[in-house]
């Protein structure tokens, strides 16, 4: 006899509106919270702590990261542009690289493995342990006090880490350049600022403020949902940074179709 358990077609249709139901709870957690980032009054003092935690403690991470990618990537576009004689077209590789790509999503993915992890960490121990009901027993709404600013602080600083991130990736690319492969310093630069567009920087600057979001939206989301004590919190932790990174990738060949597709 065929239960509910091994027929496919309930198990089918179970799953089916699981999916609906999720989808429709994040729809319905997206909304609320954008309404609440969008209209006052705001909690001036979270906003700037988050600011702080975000952007702040987050630099040496990027900074570190973008730094190693610009030199990765100067030693390796030698290496394959040697085949052809090209060397000198490193400068114009390395800076479009880093401004387009490598510094809005290298930095994406490693604030959401340290902020996102750290967002649903404190908003899922909250939730267990009932301080977002007693918050709302004071009559504090727990979408403005706690979900709004984290979502302004992440979309406001991912742009300028990444604005220094790049920075410092093409500062990488130099390094390598000039004292191990032997460039001419004051070319190097030269070429870089002459490819470089504006465009460029800015398609970068808003990839990074939309990761932003993205990984600030999916740390509140998964803490705020979270339940069953500390198992619970550290699923939510892990499934915060999972699901944040898969986004920003998502979103990152989305947004490179808008602004580079002919």
């Amino acid at each position: 006899m065929m239960t509910f358990t091994n027929n496919p077609l309930a198990l089918l249709g179970r799953s089916s509106v699981e999916f609906l139901q999720s989808t429709g709870r994040f729809g319905a957690f997206l909304a609320v919270s954008v309404s609440h980032v969008l209209r006052p009054p705001y909690h001036g003092r979270q906003i700037v702590r988050q600011l702080i935690d975000i952007g702040y403690y987050s630099l040496p991470v990027v900074g570190l990261t973008t730094l190693f990618a610009g030199m990765v990537l100067a030693l390796q576009s030698y290496t394959g542009f040697a085949r052809f004689n090209a060397e000198s077209a490193i400068a114009n590789v390395v800076v479009l690289s880093i401004t387009r790509e490598l510094g809005p999503v290298m930095a994406g993915l490693m604030v959401a493995g340290r902020i996102g992890a750290a967002i649903a960490a404190e908003i899922g121990t909250m939730r267990v342990t009932e301080q977002i009901d007693a918050l709302s027993t004071l009559s504090a709404n727990p979408h403005k006090y706690l979900i709004a600013p984290r979502l302004i602080a992440g979309t406001l600083m991912l742009p300028l880490l990444v604005l220094v991130g790049d920075i410092i990736g093409v500062f990488g690319g130099f390094l390598v350049s000039v004292y191990r492969l032997d460039f001419n310093a004051a070319t190097y630069l030269r070429q870089s600022w002459d490819f470089v567009e504006f465009m460029d920087v800015f398609s970068g600057l808003v990839k990074a403020a939309v990761f932003g979001f993205i990984i600030t939206l999916m740390g509140c989301y998964h803490g705020f949902n979270s339940r069953g004590g500390a198992q619970g919190v550290g699923a939510a932790t892990t499934n915060a940074v999972v699901s944040a990174s898969i986004m920003i990738l998502i979103a990152n060949y989305i947004l490179t179709g808008v602004f580079f597709s002919k």
